[in-house]
């Protein structure tokens, strides 16, 4: 018989509603859920593109959307709108992350940043070498930085399908790579990939932003502000040359990440508002109809989004609109590669096989060569549920290009739709490898048991 402090609260039951959907959202709420989606939009592309309905795929996404009235307006291509519009809240979704590791997360301090840091920048050095080595001099030479990304969601969610047998410290080493990767990606298409800039408008665009940062400051905490600002600032960097999307990114830099009450004052605060609630409780009267329960429910909602931090509320509000709308749309709109006859010579072409060597070899080696040098030198240490062979399995899955990849070749390569076809060829071979070759090597990972218990019970 179970004993008092044994007994726990009733889950609430499902509505009908409920019922029907709730697959749907534990599907959602599984790691692998949006590598998923993400492969199917891709393959939905793929067919499309090579359909009898081809011509309709491409007349799609040049379809000219307008947005605004007279000289205010913008109008471009729906593939534009997605590219530079849609892809903008991707990138403040990474800017998010990336704002949240460096304070809280594993990038916090420089001690457990260093192997990370160390082996990303490997990640990003040796793959844009051997792609540089290949096409120096040659049409596809703008495509440099096409193997430097990794595509974080497919790369964790192969991490996923393995199971527990994968520790905590190795998914947190691969997220906190992937993130420092996602930083020098975005270094690389504002710096490398800006064709000319117009001062004006940037100065307008850093303008607006150093006042949400004073907003922040001023502790002015409503999304709204931030988003409205925010529209104005990815106008200014649209009109300024400088790509849209790295608005996004500097945009999550503005916003708040603190909260205004600490864990204790929360407890607290909770505990008498319970109280309050159950003493101005009547018997037989519905919550409904009582004004001062009511209030109580809103001081708790009140109590609650103090105790959050608007960055952790924002970032996860966004991240299944990210993983399952803007990136699956993405997919559709960029995937769709043509498989005909170009496809046999595509391998012996130069972009193709300095995206797929930079991918598939640079990736691991740079990797695992920089993370070995910063151990052996002392500025980091290997987590002791880590093997050098676990590094070598996720040093492979940072070959998964995949949605920064595409994003980068349609910045390399914004003229010439043969490249691009190829880039895209490349992309897709090496990922998969990457993403088969990374998941055999893991596999066969037997971490200590004892250390998994740790590691987990620290996380």
């Amino acid at each position: 018989m179970a004993t008092h402090s044994q007994r726990v609260v009733p889950p609430t039951p499902l509505t009908p509603i409920q019922r029907v959907f709730s697959p749907f959202v534990r599907f959602a709420r599984t790691e692998s859920a949006g590598g998923i989606v993400l492969i199917a939009a891709t393959l939905v592309a793929i067919a499309w593109a090579n359909s009898p309905w081809s011509a309709g795929y491409e007349h799609l996404w040049e379809t000219q959307v307008t947005l605004g009235a007279g000289r205010w307006a913008l109008s471009y291509p729906l593939h534009y709108w997605i590219n530079d519009g849609l892809m903008a809240v991707f990138f403040f979704l990474v800017g998010l992350e990336i704002k949240r590791e460096f304070l809280v997360g594993e990038l916090a301090s420089l001690k457990r940043a260093a192997l990370p840091i160390a082996a990303a920048l490997g990640g990003m050095i040796v793959p844009a070498i051997i792609y540089a080595a290949l096409n120096l001099g040659h049409a596809g030479e703008r495509g440099w930085g096409i193997p430097m990304a990794t595509d974080i969601a497919f790369a964790l969610g192969v991490l996923a399908l393995l199971g527990p047998r994968i520790p905590l410290s190795l998914k947190v080493f691969l997220a906190a790579l992937a993130i420092v990767d996602d930083l020098g990606a975005v270094l690389v298409i504002a710096v490398f990939y800006t064709e000319a800039i117009h001062w004006g408008a940037l100065a307008l665009g850093f303008g607006l932003l150093a006042a949400l940062v004073v907003a922040n400051r001023m502790q002015a905490r409503s999304p709204l502000t931030y988003l409205l600002v925010g529209i104005v600032v990815w106008v200014a960097f649209l009109k300024s040359g400088v790509h849209a999307t790295v608005a996004g990114v500097l945009l999550a830099m503005t916003i708040p990440a603190r909260t205004r009450i600490d864990t204790a004052e929360f407890l607290d605060r909770g505990r008498r508002i319970l109280d309050y609630f159950d003493v101005v409780g009547e018997e037989g009267r519905d919550v409904l109809t009582n004004r001062r329960q009511q209030a109580a429910i809103q001081e708790m909602e009140n109590a609650c989004e103090a105790a959050q931090a608007p960055l952790q509320r924002i970032e996860h509000e966004l991240h299944h609109w990210v993983a399952f709308l803007i990136i699956p749309i993405f997919a559709l709109a960029n995937a769709g590669v043509h498989l005909g006859g170009n496809l046999g010579t595509a391998f012996g072409d130069r972009v193709t096989l300095g995206i797929i060597l930079g991918l598939v070899i640079g990736k691991p080696i740079g990797i695992s060569l920089f993370a070995w040098l910063a151990v052996r030198t002392n500025l980091a240490a290997l987590p002791y549920t880590v093997t050098w062979r676990a590094i070598r399995g996720v040093s492979l899955l940072g070959g998964i290009g995949f949605t920064m990849s595409l994003f980068i070749a349609g910045l390399a390569f914004p003229g010439a739709p043969q490249l691009n076809e190829d880039a895209k060829i490349g992309i897709f071979v090496a990922s998969l490898v990457a993403g088969i070759t990374g998941f055999l090597v893991l596999r066969g990972f037997r971490p200590n048991p004892v250390a998994v218990a740790a590691d987990d019970g620290e996380g």
